[in-house]
């Protein structure tokens, strides 16, 4: 059995052990948070290192998209550089596969017509993949990176727009501490607390990270459709009592959740056996392994 282990920014009390079947392999994954300490995670990732099959990088991106151009942020390298031996993954490369799958999935499988559909997407920036697949389809996507992560009242309507405000910010905004920018440790648990209420309202289908999603949350979601990740059973409750009609996320259930792409990510690559794997080899495991999205409806 390969053992799997992500090391996350998030809480603790979101932590989550399962064993599965994939490609014929059997896996142990585990996710373990830090509660948003850097220097936890570096001293957790230095421990395990040489000690797992793979690890993931969890609550933190190391790498943001915008266009063609790749940006590194700080805090995520320094994480990256604490693991000398083990094969490491923060999830960036499913985003540009799986995920971008998952849009298909939504017309192919089940008959979304995408085309003029208005999209709220929390965050483009750490799920580019999934923000150009949702534009090629056709839908009016709302970039609502500046509202979600920086709390400023600043939407974006245009991908062109977006990935110009992007280049120009992101050089320097990657040097700002990651908590800067996304909710890690306690402040996961925290109730979200409702305020632009008139982006969630106007989209039918809101899509990107659940952490950004739920921040600004309205009490009352009815009819929408959320397309997301890393989804607790608790989570799933609150949707569904905010009236949410269809939750997709972008893995497969595993053990009653759904994991994160680093995990699914750090498991493909123990699967391969090499420490860095290029697109079209996530691609092919993908159809190889029947990856799907869950679908849940009320």
């Amino acid at each position: 059995m390969k053992r799997v282990v992500s090391v996350s920014l998030g809480s603790s009390t979101r932590d989550h052990q399962a064993e599965i079947s994939l490609l014929g392999q059997a896996f142990s994954l585990q996710r373990i948070g830090v509660d948003g300490s850097l220097q936890r995670a570096t001293a957790l990732l230095r421990s395990l290192d040489g000690q797992v099959d793979a690890l993931g990088l969890g609550g933190i991106d190391v790498y943001l998209y915008a266009g063609q151009e790749r940006f590194a942020l700080r805090d995520g390298l320094r994480l990256l550089e604490a693991v000398k031996q083990t094969p490491i993954a923060d999830g960036s490369g499913l985003k540009n596969t799986l995920e971008r799958r998952s849009v298909a999935y939504l017309q192919q499988e089940l008959g979304l017509n995408l085309r003029g559909m208005n999209v709220l997407m929390v965050s483009a920036l750490d799920r580019f993949g999934m923000a150009q697949a949702l534009v090629e389809a056709g839908a009016q996507v709302l970039f609502g990176d500046f509202i979600f992560a920086l709390d400023l009242d600043k939407p974006v309507r245009d991908l062109a727009t977006f990935e110009d405000l992007a280049k120009r910010y992101l050089p320097d905004a990657c040097k700002l501490p990651f908590q800067f920018f996304y909710p890690t440790g306690k402040s996961q648990e925290r109730p979200s607390e409702p305020k632009y209420p008139q982006y969630y309202e106007e989209a039918q289908l809101i899509a990107g990270d659940f952490h950004f999603m739920r921040r600004f949350m309205p009490n009352r979601m009815d009819g929408k459709i959320v397309l997301t990740n890393t989804v607790t059973q608790a989570d799933i409750d609150d949707l569904a009592a905010r009236g949410v009609a269809m939750l997709i996320t972008t893995t497969p259930a595993t053990g009653g959740r759904s994991f994160g792409t680093n995990v699914i990510e750090a498991a493909l690559l123990a699967y391969l056996d090499k420490s860095q794997a290029t697109e079209s080899d996530y691609a092919a495991l993908i159809l190889e392994a029947g990856l799907q999205p869950r679908v849940l409806q009320w």
